[in-house]
């Protein structure tokens, strides 16, 4: 089967993998795009026609179709297929609570995330030892919140029933990043319910584009 569409980015990205995840489910094949190298691509004529803010990641289906930034991508491609109700929601109250998941990961999972990883991972901004301790603490907050939730839903998913949505995937793929690459996994040891639901999440065929699941430990 020829491929859905590629994407544009540089390796190991979560948000590149959400929606190869998304395409996994619905049987799409999202590849990273070959003849892509960051800060050259992204700067040429032909490539800021398509993408005019000229950021990654980026994707162009098969059939010329192009959108940007991260969250639309994974969408669009999980709403491409056979398992988009499943995944986005059959009815506004399921697709509410998915939308609530996600912007919860961003403002609350790797809005807290990134000042660290930014001062004490990829060293882009200079330490500011307050802002690290208070960007855990609140990570940490929100770690207790998804770990409340699981547990009402048996670890199975966030929503509560057995089969994976949206959700899972955001949530699951942006705390795979921070709690592989940036915090460290010693922060799961209080979170049971969220290490059993990740572990069952890491055993699906479908999540095999997941590049950090081995950093985690717990």
């Amino acid at each position: 089967m020829a491929p859905f569409g590629k994407i544009y980015s540089y390796p190991g990205s979560w948000r590149v993998e959400r929606a190869q995840v998304a395409g996994a489910f619905n049987g799409l094949e999202v590849p990273y795009a070959e003849d892509f190298t960051m800060q050259e691509t992204n700067k040429t004529p032909e490539f800021l026609a398509k993408f005019p803010m000229g950021k990654v990641p980026a994707f162009e289906s098969a059939t010329g179709y192009c959108v940007a930034e991260s969250s639309a991508i994974a969408r669009y491609v999980a709403s491409k297929g056979p398992l988009a109700e499943q995944l986005l929601g059959s009815d506004p109250e399921t697709r509410a609570k998915i939308d609530e998941w996600c912007f919860f990961t961003e403002g609350e999972l790797t809005g807290h995330t990134n000042p660290v990883a930014y001062m004490v991972h990829y060293k882009f901004m200079p330490l500011d030892q307050a802002v690290v301790d208070r960007s855990t603490e609140s990570f940490k907050r929100a770690l207790a919140v998804v770990e409340a939730q699981l547990q009402k839903g048996e670890n199975k998913t966030l929503l509560g029933g057995d089969k994976v949505t949206f959700a899972d995937i955001t949530v699951a793929l942006a705390l795979v990043f921070s709690l592989g690459v940036v915090f460290g996994d010693d922060v799961l040891k209080g979170a049971p319910n969220t290490v059993a639901w990740l572990k069952s999440l890491s055993e699906m065929k479908e999540f095999a584009a997941v590049s950090n699941w081995g950093k985690l430990k717990a």
